[in-house]
């Protein structure tokens, strides 16, 4: 059994666009637990500043936003202004400090994994439960190699061979890690464009929709299907995806798909908004039954 998502009260604000260091999960979460202690003690960003002394309450704002690496004289001081005295409390977090610094596994794939995608990577690798729907194409988790190369050259003016290789690598890393050590419970809602339209040849496709009727057998995906058919489907909310972890880790936090990059949201009412969104298409989605069935009726079509 995967572990229940957390349903702590969300943040207030949302990660801004990624102009710095991408914010990764660990980052977020010790982020997360500076502001708690901030929280507790009612002082805001700019009254922490203010007590540091040649510091701006933005860099208190990345700090806890995940954007900023964690010196240890700045944790330092944070933890004094927080008046955690404790000994063992004041080591522990120190070292989730140096922990939440260490590049991640994704970092190796720097040259093709934009900031976004290594923000997204690192809260798929830790998320206690990912709901997902995609518009277009299929979850980078489900695709096949083949689909990915057809999809990066059917998006791409010029694809670049070497490029298209990493991309795929990438995913097949985080195809793997997510089965063989993830769990995570992931429910994604197919939309069934993305079935009839295709990528690639008939055969790319056949292979595909193996795939996924193999996925589906597995005890933690969930696949619903958006029928292209039917009338008034929810779609609005477009290719978005939410991240749940475990409690004492993070908020839940949405991301959401833009033509010019996306946006990591943990405002707890659009939050919400996107919740109640995808909670509505999937309500209005084929269940995994009707979902299978439709899966290998398209897999004989492209027979």
């Amino acid at each position: 059994m995967s572990a229940q998502p957390s349903r702590a009260p969300r943040g207030v604000r949302n990660v801004r666009p990624l102009s710095g260091r991408a914010p990764t999960a660990q980052r977020m979460i010790f982020g997360e637990t500076l502001r708690k202690h901030r929280d507790a003690l009612g002082l805001t960003e700019k009254q922490v500043a203010q007590e540091i002394g040649g510091c701006s309450a933005s860099k208190i704002s990345r700090l806890e936003s995940g954007e900023h690496d964690f010196k240890q004289k700045d944790v330092l001081c944070l933890l004094d202004i927080y008046q955690v005295v404790d000994p063992a409390e004041r080591t522990r977090l120190l070292e989730l400090s140096q922990q939440a610094n260490e590049k991640g596994w994704w970092e190796a794939w720097r040259d093709v994994a934009t900031k976004e995608l290594q923000t997204y990577v690192s809260l798929e690798d830790i998320a206690a439960r990912i709901r997902s729907y995609e518009s277009g194409q299929l979850l980078g988790l489900l695709q096949t190699p083949d689909y990915t190369r057809a999809l990066v050259k059917a998006n791409s003016p010029e694809p670049n061979a070497r490029t298209t290789e990493r991309i795929m690598e990438l995913r097949a890393m985080r195809t793997e890690r997510f089965l063989r050590e993830s769990s995570a419970l992931l429910i994604s809602i197919v939309d069934e464009v993305t079935l009839s339209r295709g990528y690639g040849t008939n055969t790319i496709m056949r292979r595909q929709i193996e795939r996924l009727i193999e996925l589906a057998a597995h005890e933690r995906i969930s696949f619903r299907l958006a029928p292209s058919s039917k009338l008034n489907l929810p779609v609005q909310i477009g290719t978005t995806t939410v991240f749940d972890f475990t409690a004492n880790q993070l908020p839940a936090i949405v991301y959401v798909e833009r033509c010019n990059g996306g946006l990591y949201l943990q405002d707890r009412q659009e939050v919400d908004s996107y919740e109640r969104g995808f909670d509505r298409l999937m309500v209005s989605s084929l269940g995994p039954a009707a979902c299978l069935q439709k899966l290998k009726d398209y897999y004989k079509k492209y027979c």
